[in-house]
């Protein structure tokens, strides 16, 4: 399960009693997304690009990118449904896991009650999104049945592109993030930069890094553990990339901070720029090509699960 800490979560599925009074953003088969549960998304949604409300003056563009966050809860929605009715049902311990994992990575059980009164929440609601949100993601990778590549595609591809394939050089590395809200103040700053604090006396006492990412990251990388892949220079923001290429390999950086929050790092491996031998090259293709199965897989799931339910909206031009 992708974990994120509470006020993330908490943004995505929300209380009937604190959204049933409101106006409708949309309706599937006739479960409610209110207007009050798309606006505490959308903001999430912007802040997972980098980018605040407030920083969008186009009319046209704040209206395209609050339809994607409707989009996004819309198939939150769809797919929830999708699981009740094929009958997917959570064991009851790993619900109680999870919900665990989240109390321990906000800082234990007086933060996680004090986090959940300031929203609005009991332990009761959290514990039903944790729920949906685990059976959610079960239907889904049922769902997704991707074939690997084919191997004289791959082979085709990679001729085509083998001259475009030198590898810069390059690093392999996952992260922990906390978020920073746009215009927090210094003491919200600071406590965030003291949970992440407490993730890396973690690591530091021998808990594995991918799990304490799993359990308490804030990016859409946690359920991977952080894990970023390789990337080479010029991909990442400009303090978090000179942080990551400045690590030892197996190294873990103190918190950085970017736009978007603190950062912890754990090096993997550190490549320097060569040419792509035939077996790299191949390689690369069939992860390349996988992943835009995936993607394809995905899009074309989520358009069956819309074109086959009863889905009103509200803010069609």
């Amino acid at each position: 399960m992708k974990l994120k800490t509470l006020l993330i979560l908490l943004t995505i599925w929300t209380p009937m009693a604190l959204c049933s009074n409101g106006p409708a953003a949309a309706r599937v088969n006739g479960e409610e997304i209110s207007e009050f549960r798309l606006e505490r998304y959308f903001a999430e949604y912007l802040e997972d690009q980098g980018r605040a409300v407030g920083s969008i003056r186009n009319p046209r563009a704040y209206r395209q990118l609050r339809h994607k966050a409707l989009d996004a809860l819309i198939d939150k929605e769809l797919l929830w449904q999708e699981a009740v009715k094929r009958g997917v049902v959570i064991d009851d311990e790993v619900v109680k896991s999870q919900v665990e994992q989240t109390r321990q990575a906000i800082g234990g059980a007086e933060m996680f009650a004090r986090r959940l009164e300031d929203a609005g929440f009991d332990e009761a609601s959290f514990t039903e999104y944790t729920r949906r949100e685990l059976a959610a993601q079960q239907v889904f990778a049922d769902l997704i049945k991707v074939a690997e590549p084919d191997e004289k595609q791959v082979r085709a591809f990679f001729e085509e592109h083998r001259a475009e394939m030198s590898r810069p050089e390059q690093i392999q590395a996952r992260h922990i993030l906390v978020k920073v809200p746009h215009g927090a103040d210094a003491a919200a700053v600071e406590a965030a930069r003291l949970r992440l604090d407490e993730m890396r006396v973690k690591i530091s006492q021998g808990e594995d890094f991918a799990s304490v990412a799993r359990a308490g990251s804030e990016d859409a990388s946690a359920s991977e553990g952080g894990d970023l892949g390789y990337f080479p220079r010029g991909r990442m923001m400009p303090e978090f990339e000179a942080a990551a290429f400045a690590l030892a390999p197996g190294a873990v950086s103190a918190p950085v901070r970017t736009p978007l929050g603190w950062h912890l790092i754990y090096l993997q491996n550190h490549e320097d720029a060569a040419d792509v031998s035939e077996s790299q090259g191949l390689e690369m293709v069939r992860a390349y090509l996988a992943r835009q199965q995936k993607s394809q897989a995905r899009s074309q799931i989520l358009g069956q699960l819309r074109s086959s339910n009863r889905i009103e909206r509200n803010d069609d031009d």
